[in-house]
C-alpha cells in the first residue's frame, strides 16, 4: 500500500515531471553552458584587459587573496594536487549527484531547484558573452600567477588548458573566468545540502564544498575574488527569477491546455472510488438493521399469548 501511494505522490510533488523528460532538458542545458563557453570565445586582448582591470580593481580595494592562495598552492604539491583534483572533476560530479539525490529523496524541492540552476546558468552564459575574462593563470608572468593545472598537469588528465583532458583544450573557452559557475554551482549544492540535509554530517558538507570551491578556483589561479562573488551574485539573481519563471510556465501551459485540450473530465482518485464502492455495499446491510424485521403477510397477526390458569 505504501509503494502505490508514494510513487503518485512524489510525481505530484514534482508536477507531474518524469525522468525521461527532465534528462534530456538537464542535457540541453549542460550543452548550451558547454558550447556556450566554446563558442563566445571573445576578444583575446579584450578579455586579457578585462582580468587586468579586475586585478587593479581588487588591489585598490585589498581583496586579493587569489595572489596569496596561489602562492601556497603552487608551492605545496600536497595542496596544489588535491586542488587541481577539485576543481576538475567536482564541478561535474557533484551537482548531478544533488540533482539526483533531490529527485529520489526531496521530491517537493526537485523542481523549484532544478529550475533555479538552469535560470543561474543561462545568466551566466550571458555573463560570459557580454564580458569575456581571461583568467589569472593566462595573464602576463610579471602579474605573478602560477598556473598549477600545467604546473601539476603530469598527476591527472588535465594539460595546460584549465580542466581539459589533454589534446581536447581547443574545445574549451579560457576566456570565461567571469562570473565563476564553479562557485556558482557549488553554493546551490551548498544550500540545497543544508537546507534540506537530515543529518549534520550532509550539512556540513553543505558549508565545506562551496568554501572549499571557493579556495579551489582561486588558488588554482583560475578565477579571480570577484568572479567568485560575480558566482553567487548569478545564483541570487536566478533564485530570485525562479518563481516568476516557473509561475509563467505553469500559466503557459495551463493556456494552451484550454485552447487545445477537449473538456475536462472528472475522474475520481482510487482512493476516493474505493471509498465510495465500499459505502455503497454497505448501504443494503445497513438499511436492514435500522429497520426491524416486516411481517411476510399484510394480515398476518402475531401468534397469541399464552395464558396460565
Amino acid at each position: 500500500m505504501t509503494m502505490t501511494t508514494t510513487a503518485p505522490r512524489a510525481a505530484t510533488y514534482r508536477g507531474g515531471l518524469r525522468w525521461w523528460t527532465e534528462l534530456p532538458l538537464i542535457a540541453v542545458v549542460y550543452g548550451l553552458y558547454t558550447t556556450g563557453r566554446l563558442l563566445v570565445r571573445g576578444d583575446v586582448v579584450r578579455a586579457v584587459d578585462h582580468g587586468i582591470a579586475i586585478l587593479h580593481l581588487e588591489t585598490a580595494l585589498t581583496l586579493d587573496p587569489e595572489r596569496w592562495l596561489n602562492t601556497l598552492f603552487s608551492r605545496y604539491r600536497a595542496l596544489g594536487i588535491p586542488a587541481d583534483f577539485w576543481y576538475a572533476s567536482l564541478h561535474y560530479l557533484v551537482t548531478p549527484t544533488v540533482l539526483v539525490w533531490l529527485w529520489r529523496r526531496r521530491p517537493t524541492v526537485y523542481r523549484f531547484a532544478r529550475t533555479w540552476l538552469m535560470t543561474s546558468t543561462l545568466i551566466g552564459l550571458i555573463g560570459f558573452t557580454l564580458a569575456p575574462t581571461a583568467p589569472p593563470r593566462l595573464l602576463a608572468g610579471r602579474h605573478g600567477f602560477v598556473d598549477t593545472m600545467a604546473q601539476y598537469g603530469s598527476y591527472g588528465w588535465w594539460g595546460g588548458d584549465a580542466s581539459a583532458p589533454r589534446g581536447l583544450g581547443g574545445l574549451t573557452n579560457q576566456y570565461a573566468a567571469m562570473p565563476s559557475l564553479h562557485v556558482g554551482w557549488s553554493l546551490w549544492c551548498g544550500v540545497m545540502l543544508w537546507r534540506h540535509g537530515r543529518t549534520r554530517f550532509v550539512r556540513a558538507l553543505g558549508i565545506a564544498y562551496p568554501l572549499g570551491t571557493t579556495l579551489v578556483v582561486m588558488g588554482t589561479a583560475n578565477h579571480y575574488f570577484l568572479d567568485a562573488v560575480a558566482g553567487a551574485a548569478v545564483m541570487g539573481l536566478g533564485f530570485l527569477l525562479t518563481k516568476p519563471f516557473l509561475r509563467a510556465v505553469d500559466g503557459l501551459r495551463g493556456a494552451v491546455t484550454a485552447r487545445f485540450a477537449g473538456p475536462p473530465r472528472q475522474v475520481s482518485s482510487p482512493v476516493v472510488a474505493s471509498s465510495r464502492d465500499a459505502a455503497r455495499a454497505e448501504r443494503p446491510a445497513g438499511r436492514q438493521a435500522a429497520h426491524p424485521a416486516v411481517p411476510a403477510q399484510r394480515g398476518a397477526r402475531p401468534p397469541a399469548r399464552e395464558s396460565h390458569g
